[in-house]
């Protein structure tokens, strides 16, 4: 039995959770608060961070590291067999991974240069995968990859913001709009949160001292 070592809002966690699922790989799932962290973890997470997943004696970190080692070992695939194809994935991934930092500073900064810069930056980004997806529903077809498992949780974000603020993200993108609704209804993603993630996250969001909570007032 696989343990997948989480926190509820993280979204590498999710990546993992979302690839473990499609895999249909059995695993526990162990939570930890990253605001209080206990000796155990700090023992196991050479960065303090997770996700971790436990492998017998054997402790993995980082999201990328995870699902590459649950891809080598686990079917069905989930990469593309095509080796400039998987490359080309892997450069989306970490596309993806730019993204969620992009959000994070929407999330945190008290400065409202700096979170139009970085909405700008999203648009721009999503207008770059406008043009490279295909006809659907997933980032490659019909085949559900690990870069829809990246992409999943930065989507998850947006169904919170879309309440309190217009970041214009997806305006004018259809192709990148029906990717996001798919992967939405998509069982491993929703399996990959808590069924009361989205008041969690907002909760989060209002403990910020930053201009998107201040929005959100």
């Amino acid at each position: 039995m696989l343990t997948l070592v989480s926190f509820d809002l993280c979204p590498y966690v999710q990546r993992a959770a979302i690839v473990l699922a499609e895999k249909g790989v059995p695993f526990a799932r162990r939570d930890v608060d990253l605001a209080a962290k206990p000796d155990w973890f700090t023992a196991m997470s050479p960065l303090g961070k997770v996700p971790l997943l436990q492998v017998g004696d054997e402790v993995l970190f980082e999201s990328a590291v995870i699902v590459e080692y649950l891809e080598d070992t686990q079917e069905p695939a989930l990469h593309p067999a095509d080796p400039l194809i998987r490359a080309r994935h892997r450069a989306w991934m970490e596309m993806g991974s730019s993204i969620l930092a992009d959000i994070w500073t929407i999330e945190t900064t008290p400065d409202r240069a700096a979170f139009e810069a970085r909405a700008a930056s999203l648009r721009t980004k999503f207008q770059r995968l406008e043009a490279e997806l295909g006809e659907g529903p997933y980032f490659a077809g019909a085949r559900f990859s690990i870069v829809d498992a990246v992409f999943a949780p930065a989507f998850r974000y947006f169904d919170v913001f879309d309440r309190f603020v217009d970041l214009g993200t997806f305006t004018g993108l259809p192709k990148v709009q029906a990717w996001r609704h798919a992967l939405a209804v998509r069982p491993s993603v929703k399996g990959a949160v808590v069924p009361d993630y989205a008041a969690r996250l907002e909760a989060f969001l209002r403990r910020q001292t930053s201009w998107l909570a201040g929005r959100m007032d």
